[in-house]
């Protein structure tokens, strides 16, 4: 839960609820969700660490858990941890860190909640944050040279990213790696036509000297 063990300033509920239109009863209201809260927490048998979950405590409210209750706080310890992992040269525990940190999502960030003007900015970053994950777990795969592996995922991702640039090099270096070279051109010339055709650009010139090396090697 976004916010958790923090004190939630009333200010920013009845500004995620009603942005800058709250009604006069915002306080009461917000008061009334709180007390509905407590309610459903306690008949399903939630506790916080000492007893009581949502904690009054002026100016606002606390969300008290453990920290490993919550499925965001585990990704950031995880994915920490296995970009660490791969700065000391360790792929293979990286990637099985990553993994883990990966599979706690089930889908995009928030997607089954009304999203105010805060929670969306927290969501674009949670998706952000979950998309660095991904591409450390590429990373430490290719780095334990698992390219033929590699490339069915890639191919999905660079259908779902049609303009990232970073998935399509991934997808080109690994199947030139597997001796697949044309389609790895061909991965080349379908960015190009989406860039061009989408925002009038060409790929990167990283991508640029890539292609050159693979038709080099042709």
């Amino acid at each position: 839960m976004l916010g958790a063990n923090q004190v939630i300033h009333v200010d920013r509920l009845i500004e995620e609820l009603w942005d800058n239109s709250p009604p006069m009863s915002a306080v009461t209201t917000v008061q009334t969700y709180i007390y509905q809260l407590r309610r459903a927490f306690e008949a399903a048998g939630i506790t916080g660490p000492a007893g009581e979950v949502f904690v009054t405590k002026r100016p606002g409210y606390i969300f008290v858990v453990d920290p490993e209750q919550i499925d965001v706080q585990m990704f950031h310890r995880l994915a920490a941890e296995g970009s660490a992992l791969l700065e000391a040269r360790k792929p293979e525990r990286a990637a099985v860190v990553l993994r883990q940190a990966l599979g706690l999502w089930t889908g995009p960030p928030l997607e089954n909640v009304a999203l105010g003007r805060l929670l969306e900015a927290h969501a674009v970053l949670l998706a952000e944050e979950r998309l660095r994950a991904l591409e450390l777990r590429i990373q430490a795969d290719v780095m334990l040279n698992r390219h033929r592996e590699l490339i069915g995922e890639l191919r999905s991702l660079t259908t779902v990213y049609p303009l990232n640039e970073w998935f399509h090099g991934q997808l080109m270096s690994a199947l030139s790696r597997c001796g697949r070279r044309g389609e790895a051109l061909d991965v080349y010339r379908r960015l190009h036509a989406t860039l061009n055709n989408e925002l009038g650009l060409d790929p990167s010139p990283e991508l640029q000297r890539m292609q050159r090396n693979v038709l080099r090697a042709a």
